[in-house]
């Protein structure tokens, strides 16, 4: 093939998306971060002395929160499977360039068990929405919204394993519509048990997913000939078993009993972690005003495109496409349920409702269905991809600022992240490693993410439908600046903690 064609031909949206995603590096050490150094010192100690005890890390690098004491050792209170994942890679670094140092160790985590996953993904991605979304235009603008506006981003490029977790159930459900669907073999449902039961290794709550997703697959194969199912049944537990079986070998070899996970040997924040299961007790409205609505944590507000979802939901299930529709919102259900019910619900700092980041996934079919209705209207459609400008701006600018947005301010939109900016304050990236540091080092970042962005828009739009978008998506984010703020004494508390995080970039 000529390279012209191939050049035509290659996915740039998707080569613009992995630039974004390398070009940064959100390292704060003085954060001591409760999430991604207990994953990172279990990989070390896998890789470097063949145990699951962090005791190593925790004193060469620090202490840090989220360890659990057990036996006299200390362990990752953290579901194993993100930091199993990237014991090759760290492996193979060691073997050719030595030992490699805590940051390097924690790009190479985040690159291989969050940036490469969630590239893998959007690719399948791409294949599975074209029944929802013919248009290559729609579909680009679905996954340039769920890529660079949304939780995917965030836990993409940080070492939290959510993004993972989504990436795992929401493969496996891709793969068990296809194999329902006779399009797919056996090999392809064991895949998909094993992804499920993947998803519940890297992440807990991910796993929640795949309860829908294996109703749905019982009723739709339940006509099927006996033997056909058996295989097929068996060929998903097996897929399964071998990640659970692994889980549960962890918890026994650190905690002492199978089902004993590091949450409930864990003594920080154990009034949250030991009551219920995964800190579930009752639903709380100010859980779920929140996870939904409050301006500084809220998923309807930081990403306004899953509300296209609602009406998606409407024209697909027209359609025909019940199975999928009913999969999704029984998915989308249980996750609200969840986030709306856990005592913990807020999760410390971070931006947006991080326990529900496996959610995300089941809406996409559903917002590609809708964008793709609108297809002929661009005016409309322009309107409802305002919600995506908006999502882009929101997660690229926090990103490339303080992705762990103090949970004790109202609108750290402005209180933190546009305020950073004003003060060129940005995180490590490609630019400042060639000596160019602030805001002017990350231009080709932002270049990158209005790029993808606006090609995609133009694409699924045209001049008009982009225009719209971006009048409206601005005039968003200006609302979004006019929100109430904390207390000027507060605000600059909270963002002076900011800056002594921060220290010298």
């Amino acid at each position: 093939m000529p390279v012209r064609n191939l050049l035509a031909r290659a996915p740039w949206w998707l080569i613009a998306i992995a630039a974004a995603y390398l070009y940064v590096f959100p390292y704060f050490p003085k954060i001591r971060s409760a999430n991604e150094l207990p994953r990172v010192y279990l990989t070390q100690a896998m890789a470097n002395e063949h145990t699951f005890q962090i005791d190593t890390g925790v004193n060469r690098w620090g202490a840090t929160v989220d360890v659990s004491p057990a036996f006299g050792h200390l362990y990752s209170n953290k579901a194993p499977g993100s930091s199993m994942l990237a014991v090759p890679a760290y492996e193979a670094v060691k073997l050719v360039a030595g030992e490699p140092g805590l940051a390097a160790s924690l790009w190479l985590c985040r690159f291989v068990a969050g940036m490469v996953p969630t590239l893998l993904f959007l690719w399948l991605l791409w294949g599975f929405l074209a029944r929802f979304a013919p248009d290559p235009g729609v579909r680009r603008l679905v996954l340039v919204g769920y890529a660079l506006g949304s939780m995917a981003m965030t836990y993409s490029v940080l070492f939290f394993s959510h993004q993972l977790g989504a990436v795992c159930v929401g493969s496996s459900w891709i793969l068990a519509i296809e194999v329902t669907e006779r399009k797919r073999g056996v090999l392809a449902m064991g895949a998909a048990g094993a992804l499920a039961g993947a998803a519940l290794l890297v992440d807990y709550q991910a796993v929640f997913g795949a309860v829908p997703v294996a109703v749905l697959v019982i009723v739709r194969i339940r006509s099927w000939p006996r033997a056909e199912i058996a295989k097929l049944l068996g060929a998903a537990a097996l897929g399964a078993a071998i990640p659970i079986g692994i889980l549960l070998t962890y918890h026994t070899l650190a905690f002492g009993r199978p089902f004993r996970t590091g949450y409930d040997a864990s003594t920080t924040f154990a009034n949250f972690h030991q009551q219920g299961f995964l800190g579930i007790t009752k639903l709380r409205w100010e859980a779920f005003w929140g996870s939904m609505l409050q301006p500084d944590n809220g998923l309807i507000t930081l990403m306004p495109w899953v509300l296209v979802a609602g009406p998606g939901a409407v024209t697909l299930f027209k359609k025909g496409e019940r199975g999928v529709v009913a999969t999704a919102v029984a998915a989308i259900v249980i996750y609200v349920l969840f986030i709306s019910s856990i005592n913990f619900w807020r999760g410390g700092w971070g931006v947006g409702p991080r326990y529900i980041t496996a959610m995300l996934p089941f809406t996409l079919p559903l917002v590609a269905a809708q964008l793709q209705a609108w297809k002929p209207r661009p005016i409309v459609l322009g309107i409802a991809a305002s919600t995506i400008v908006v999502a882009v701006v929101i997660y690229c600018v926090s990103t490339v600022t303080f992705p762990y947005w103090p949970d004790n301010l109202k609108n750290p939109l402005v209180e933190v992240s546009f305020r950073m900016l004003g003060d060129d304050l940005v995180v490590p990236s490609l630019g400042s490693a060639l000596g160019i540091t602030g805001v002017l080092g990350v231009l080709p970042y932002f270049a990158i993410c209005a790029g993808s962005l606006g090609v995609a828009l133009y694409r699924a739009a045209h001049w008009r439908g982009l225009a719209i978008a971006l009048a409206i998506g601005a005039a968003i984010l200006v609302g979004y600046a006019l929100l109430p703020q904390a207390s000027l004494q507060q605000t600059e508390h909270v963002y002076e903690r900011v800056r002594f995080f921060v220290g010298d970039l």
